[in-house]
C-alpha cells in the first residue's frame, strides 16, 4: 500500500533549517556556495543596497531572502536568489517572505552550475522569475568573470558584460551601474 506525499507550504517552507526554494510542493534545498561565488554576490548586495540607501527606494537582499508567488505552471511557488532587489509593497509582517517576485534577481554560479543539465535548471528558472514579473536577471560566471543580464522584455537575448564593462539591471533598477571589474575583484 502506498500514501500520498503530503504538499510542502510555504509555512513549511519558513521552518526548513536552510536555504531552499518550494517547487511542485516539495522544498527544494540549495546547496552551499564556494568563496568566490558568495564575494560575487556580496559585492552586488553591497552595490544595490548603497543605490537604494541613497535613493530612498526599494532594497537589497543577501542570498537567503524568500519572494512567495502564486504558483506558476513549473509549480514553483517561491524564489531564493543569491542577490536581489525589490521595489514593491512590504509584507505588514517584516520576518515573513515577501510576497511577490523579486524586481531583480541574480543568480551567481557555484561549480556545480556548468553543464547541459545545470544550463537547462538555470534557463528554466530565468522562465518562473519572468513568468512571476522579475523585470531583469543577472546570470554571473565567476569563472569567465561574465555576466549575462536577461531582460523581461526580451528574454531570450541576454545583454552580456565583461571585464572592463559597467553593468546595468535596467529597468528593474533605474540608474544604478556598477563597474564589472569591481564584482570579479
Amino acid at each position: 500500500m502506498t500514501t500520498a506525499t503530503q504538499r510542502a507550504t510555504l509555512d513549511d517552507l519558513y521552518r526548513f533549517p536552510g536555504k531552499a526554494e518550494l517547487i511542485n510542493g516539495r522544498i527544494v534545498p540549495l546547496m552551499a556556495t564556494g568563496r568566490r561565488p558568495n564575494r560575487v554576490a556580496f559585492r552586488i548586495v553591497r552595490s544595490l543596497d548603497d543605490y537604494a540607501q541613497a535613493r530612498g527606494v526599494g532594497e537589497a537582499y543577501t542570498d537567503n531572502m524568500g519572494f512567495a508567488i502564486p504558483m506558476l505552471p513549473s509549480g514553483r511557488e517561491s524564489f531564493s536568489p543569491d542577490a536581489s532587489y525589490y521595489n514593491g509593497p512590504f509584507p505588514a509582517d517584516a520576518m515573513r517572505f515577501i510576497k511577490g517576485p523579486p524586481t531583480f534577481a541574480v543568480e551567481v554560479r557555484s561549480e556545480n552550475d556548468y553543464g547541459d543539465a545545470a544550463e537547462a535548471e538555470m534557463a528554466a528558472k530565468r522562465e518562473d522569475y519572468f513568468a512571476a514579473g522579475t523585470l531583469v536577471v543577472w546570470d554571473v560566471d565567476p569563472v569567465s568573470d561574465t555576466i549575462l543580464c536577461y531582460r523581461a522584455a526580451n528574454p531570450t537575448q541576454p545583454t552580456v558584460f565583461r571585464r572592463g564593462d559597467v553593468a546595468d539591471a535596467e529597468p528593474a533598477v533605474p540608474g544604478w551601474r556598477m563597474d564589472v571589474d569591481k564584482i570579479f575583484a
